[in-house]
């Protein structure tokens, strides 16, 4: 997960981040867009995100399901640290095109 430097590969940490489900809808918060960063600097892994609506009632559950994931990945020294953003509002266009044909649109 990290190299010999103590850098985090933002690339498998965005695949692990694959295995976390929105819910409501049944597909992984990367595919639907929910992720609009992954940083990491002075030992902490900054993750933005946000939700298909302010008004989701599952935010602390993905936050939970986030923080399952990349606990036993991510070395103990490095603080992974989720903030919920809301700009720019979530739209389906965020979405990849699987995503997208997963609802038929």
């Amino acid at each position: 997960m990290s190299d010999a430097s103590g850098a985090i590969d933002l690339d498998q940490i965005r695949e692990l981040l694959r295995q976390v489900i929105d819910p409501e809808v049944g597909i992984n918060i990367v595919d639907l867009g929910l992720i609009y960063g992954l940083e990491f600097a002075d030992d902490e892994l900054l993750i933005r995100l946000t939700m298909t609506s302010p008004a989701c009632p599952l935010g602390d559950v993905i936050v939970s399901d986030i923080d399952s994931v990349l606990d036993p990945a991510v070395p103990q020294d490095i603080r992974i640290r989720v903030m919920l953003v809301w700009e720019p509002p979530w739209s389906p266009e965020l979405m990849t095109p699987e995503a997208r044909k997963h609802f038929g649109w």
